[in-house]
């Protein structure tokens, strides 16, 4: 069986402290009160690129440049089969508008430097900072009983930081 496919696109601006990147908080559903980078559901016969083009407008109105994919990630809930998902990660450096709020996304800009990813999902912490860089990850993510942390992960930096039990 093949896993629901979704997208992201972490927007990325200059400014004079170093460069931002466009996260919102996630208003209801999968990951409500979450800082997420604006995204969703690939529809049947849409492609990743064509769904986040449309899922960043849907979410701040926003209309995307150029993008790149950097990553490709799986996440397994085994404790909650129907929230596993494939997940296509893009970076943009070009858009037309200006981040507006909608009903699922209340959009902010936060210094790439400070990535707050105590309030993103927590595989954020292994990835994000990579991708950001323009970095490609590819890496497995499963999450544990409690749905909010990372259980186990292929990805080099789970193996390094990963609490060790006796």
């Amino acid at each position: 069986m093949s896993l629901p496919e979704v997208c992201v696109c972490y927007l990325l601006r200059a400014a004079p402290g170093g460069d931002e990147v466009l996260l919102g908080r996630k208003k209801f559903g999968l990951g409500e009160g979450n800082l997420v980078g604006p995204g969703g559901k690939i529809e049947r016969a849409e492609t990743p690129e064509l769904a986040i083009r449309r899922e960043v407008e849907e979410e701040t109105s926003l209309v995307l440049g150029g993008i790149e994919l950097v990553g490709e990630l799986t996440y397994p809930f085994p404790f909650k089969p129907a929230w596993s998902q494939k997940s296509w990660v893009f970076v943009c450096r070009e858009w037309e508008g200006e981040a507006t709020e909608s009903d699922e996304l209340a959009p902010e800009w936060y210094p790439v430097a400070d990535i707050p990813t105590a309030r993103m999902w927590d595989d954020a912490r292994y990835w994000v900072r990579d991708a950001l860089a323009g970095r490609f990850v590819k890496a497995t993510f499963e999450f544990g009983a409690d749905l909010r942390t990372v259980s186990a992960s292929d990805h080099p930096a789970f193996a390094i930081t990963a609490p060790r039990h006796p």
